[in-house]
């Protein structure tokens, strides 16, 4: 996992992976690359990197260990950002590589109607059009999810309408009404992604840059009442939580 200046969720993203059966090892961005390019997979948690200077992940995206991790997910390893993580892989270009080294988007503002800035609340996810695609999605069925959010530039925007044209093609994840519909408007969309856009996946299917938090939700005991599934026990404390199914699936495509 790697640790960037400014990022702050490593300890429950190492939790995460843990409870999933990984062995996670924090690495920071300034040591020598041979250390992280030993491992099998790669997770870059949230935060604030750099601050957000420019946008989210801007500057993060220009380390040169980010050249390592770029090689390392072409030649298949998995990968995956959660929010913050999620705006250095898309500034880096790994998500959704429609152009090859080029960027095809970036992660805008959040636009809710009557306030702005950083916006917090349980969002409901379910599997995009990529979703089969996807290594971290394609074993999730068709359940419907409840995960955090907590982000001010979640809005995944181009200005290629070639890009803007194909962008569901590389949904894995999207956010859904309470119905199972894929949300339009706030605030089951809550921050206005097209395509109802949680979480994008490249063409091999093996990097996915998602905004929501799944590391925080890890325990049944975590989700609001309102948000389970009918019958189940709101006393319960150590039930595997919803979130946990993602870092299963990144261990299960190391361990393959």
């Amino acid at each position: 996992m790697l640790q960037l200046p400014g990022s702050n969720c490593e300890p429950e993203t190492a939790r995460a992976i843990a409870a999933a059966g990984g062995r996670p090892a924090i690495v920071r961005w300034n040591e020598p690359a041979e250390h992280l390019g030993r491992f099998s997979a790669y997770v870059i948690p949230g935060g604030f990197s750099y601050q957000d200077r420019i946008r989210g992940g801007a500057v993060a995206a220009r380390l040169p260990i980010l050249e390592l991790i770029g090689r390392r997910a072409t030649e298949g390893a998995p990968v995956l950002g959660i929010c913050n993580g999620a705006q250095v892989l898309v500034e880096s270009g790994l998500v959704p590589g429609i152009r090859p080294g080029g960027l095809d988007l970036a992660l805008a503002p959040n636009r809710m109607p009557g306030r702005d800035g950083y916006y917090t609340r349980w969002t409901l996810l379910g599997r995009g059009p990529a979703g089969d695609r996807c290594l971290f999605t394609r074993g999730m069925g068709e359940r419907i999810v409840p995960i955090p959010m907590a982000h001010a530039e979640g809005r995944f925007a181009t200005r290629d309408p070639g890009v803007a044209a194909r962008l569901s093609e590389f949904v894995a994840l999207s956010y859904r009404t309470p119905e199972g519909a894929p949300a339009a408007a706030f605030p089951w969309n809550p921050n206005g992604s097209p395509a109802a856009a949680a979480g994008i996946t490249n063409a091999a299917g093996n990097v996915l840059a998602l905004m929501p938090h799944p590391e925080r939700a890890l325990l049944a005991a975590q989700v609001p009442v309102a948000l389970r599934p009918p019958g189940e026990d709101p006393g319960a404390g150590s039930d595997e939580g919803p979130g946990l199914f993602l870092f299963r699936a990144l261990v299960a495509a190391v361990e393959a």
